[in-house]
């Protein structure tokens, strides 16, 4: 029910801030645009239906399988992938011609493969030597083909595999020793980057962003100024679908700003909060049905990908209101995307996967002849 609220609420965002791009490139037409998302959005329901029918410990098996061809995958991206602003994220299937950004299935299969890393691993303490060759190796190369390309990626998608193993039980210490290594690491990146020009062409944008955060330019923060605008125009109770205005000065209020524009036509209490709400009833299930779940597999890969949707969901929702330099993290389910909105779906369904094998996805204690099942103690 809260992803046929994300889906709704991003149906009417969608089709009330996307005239100004409409006119640009459809002659006025907003209906393609309303249809295309359309599509995407069943289409991607479709496939959680999909995700969510088969038996959980399958994608564990994939993701062994898959982990590899991510990789490769992503490497060719940075090789031969569409560039766009200094940035290639983006490779197009033969045939087809439809692109996608490999980093969206990356994700999940990365956190799926923790999950069955963390999973299977003996009762034994973890060795430092087996959190980095087993649990660091594949972060550390699928995060570091990201890098380039995309930080804000890179850098969610670390943090959430810290959760992963933190919740997973790897000694703290070891987690410290990663942290701190990890961070050596960048800076030394970094360095090179400034003695070689070429070397990470998105560097200077990185570093713009994070200078102008908090400073009074507004030309160098024209994104987040005229964010504030839109929010501050919507006040606390909603003026209506259709009633924005930001979608003719606000950049992108259909995908990355896409969270200020529904304050200003929803209000603060009902667009804001409720939005907020929604993300946090999603992460909470997601906690619940991972509490049941008498596989430790389960348990990970369920928190995993739902905390990765909500901390990206946060993300966004921090630059629009400014508590975080510009990042271009879509609004999970609701911005405007196109193969995303799949692999959203994906992980969701992934999610109602382990939730189908409790065998009540709703009673949180589901009884047996009058008897309480045994339950997991992570």
């Amino acid at each position: 029910m809260t992803v046929l609220f994300l889906g709704l609420i991003s149906l009417l965002a969608v089709y009330s801030s996307i005239s100004s791009l409409a006119f640009k490139r459809e002659g006025g037409g907003t209906l393609h645009f309303l249809v295309k998302h359309g599509v995407m959005l069943i289409t991607g329901g479709l496939i959680m239906i999909y995700a969510a029918r088969q038996q959980f410990t399958i994608y564990s098996r994939l993701s062994q399988l898959l982990i590899g061809v991510m990789a490769v995958l992503l490497l060719l991206t940075l090789l031969l992938g569409s560039n766009i602003n200094d940035a290639s994220r983006w490779i197009t299937i033969p045939f087809i011609n439809q692109s996608f950004q490999t980093s969206d299935p990356a994700k999940v299969v990365l956190v799926v493969y923790l999950a069955r890393v963390l999973g299977k691993h003996r009762a034994e303490e973890w060795t430092f030597r087996e959190v980095l060759l087993e649990l660091m190796l594949p972060v550390g190369v699928i995060c570091g083909l990201i890098l380039p390309a995309n930080f804000s990626t890179a850098a969610v998608l670390f943090v959430v595999c810290l959760v992963i193993m933190f919740i997973g039980q790897v000694p703290m210490k070891h987690m410290v020793m990663i942290v701190g290594a990890a961070v050596l690491a960048f800076g030394l990146v970094l360095f090179l980057a400034k003695s070689t020009p070429g070397l990470l062409p998105r560097l200077d944008t990185w570093v713009g962003r994070i200078e102008s955060f908090g400073v009074e330019d507004h030309d160098a923060n024209y994104q987040v100024e005229h964010a504030k605008i839109a929010i501050a125009s919507g006040g606390f109770l909603p003026n209506g679908p259709g009633s924005g205005t930001s979608r003719n000065f606000l950049p992108h209020p259909y995908s990355d700003m896409i969270y200020a524009f529904i304050i200003e036509e929803y209000g603060s209490i009902l667009g804001g909060l409720g939005l907020l709400l929604l993300y946090l009833i999603l992460l909470y299930r997601a906690a619940r049905i991972a509490g049941q779940c008498e596989k430790p597999f389960g348990s990970l890969v369920a928190v995993g990908l739902s905390f990765m949707l909500v901390l990206q969901a946060m993300v966004n929702m921090a630059v629009a209101v400014n508590l975080v330099p510009v990042t271009g993290q879509p609004l999970p389910l609701v911005s405007m995307g196109g193969t995303s909105v799949w692999f959203t779906c994906l992980a969701i369904g992934i999610v109602l996967s382990v939730s189908r094998s409790l065998g009540s996805g709703t009673n949180p204690n589901p009884t047996i002849d009058g008897r309480r099942p045994r339950t997991a103690h992570a």
